[in-house]
């Protein structure tokens, strides 16, 4: 037998042998010369879609125990919220006293089922003195180096709070902004005007030397 039929029926017979393993065929017909096999019809393509499929499964399954909400935020201090997060979705700029369903974006995730002990982060950037004045150019354009001053008094905060029980009616995450650096979330689907609207308190929060306790 010359060395290239040794060659071919070596290959023939590896080849088999890779098929029987990883596809799952158990039967060839080969053909006494080089040619082509026919395995026994189990086909790649459907193990693959079972594989898939499984993993598509277990994504969805994990994802809807994650719940997506707005985020909305109130602002009851002088200075300016200049953006913040809640578990890294962020939510908008808010001036100072202002916020509400206006400000609303989207989004953060909160798991869909309330637990006790619950948390979430907070982080967030404040400019104490939004009303000063930063020096123009003759264009009427921000100097940069007047803002670059202005912007080193910005504050950065973090803080990790309770999130109050919720169930499966679930609106928007709520941010209020306390004076102090202070900072509470909600999770009401009432407004301010409602008579059992729950935080009714922090909008009565003044800013003095004493800080307020929640």
């Amino acid at each position: 037998m010359s060395k290239r039929m040794v060659w071919v029926n070596d290959l023939r017979g590896s080849l088999a042998l890779i098929s029987k393993v990883f596809l799952g065929w158990d039967r060839f017909k080969v053909k006494s010369r080089l040619g082509c096999f026919r395995p026994k019809r189990i086909r790649l393509t459907n193990v693959l879609l079972l594989i898939f499929g499984s993993m598509n499964l277990a994504a969805c399954q994990a994802q809807s125990e994650m719940l997506g909400t707005p985020i909305s935020g109130y602002n009851h201090t002088s200075s300016n919220i200049n953006r913040f997060t809640v578990n890294g979705g962020g939510g908008p700029n808010i001036g100072p006293h202002q916020g509400g369903l206006s400000s609303q974006t989207c989004c953060t995730t909160l798991p869909r089922t309330w637990t006790p002990g619950l948390k979430a982060v907070v982080e967030w950037e404040s400019d104490p003195a939004p009303r000063a004045a930063i020096k123009r150019d003759k264009y009427g354009q921000i100097e940069s180096d007047a803002y670059t001053r202005h912007a080193a008094n910005y504050t950065h905060h973090k803080e990790i709070v309770d999130v109050p029980k919720y169930g499966e009616k679930f609106c928007a995450i709520q941010v209020h902004f306390l004076p102090c650096d202070k900072v509470r979330v909600s999770t009401t689907c009432y407004t301010p005007e409602h008579p059992d609207y729950p935080d009714h308190a922090y909008f009565n929060a003044k800013e003095s030397a004493k800080c307020p306790t929640f």
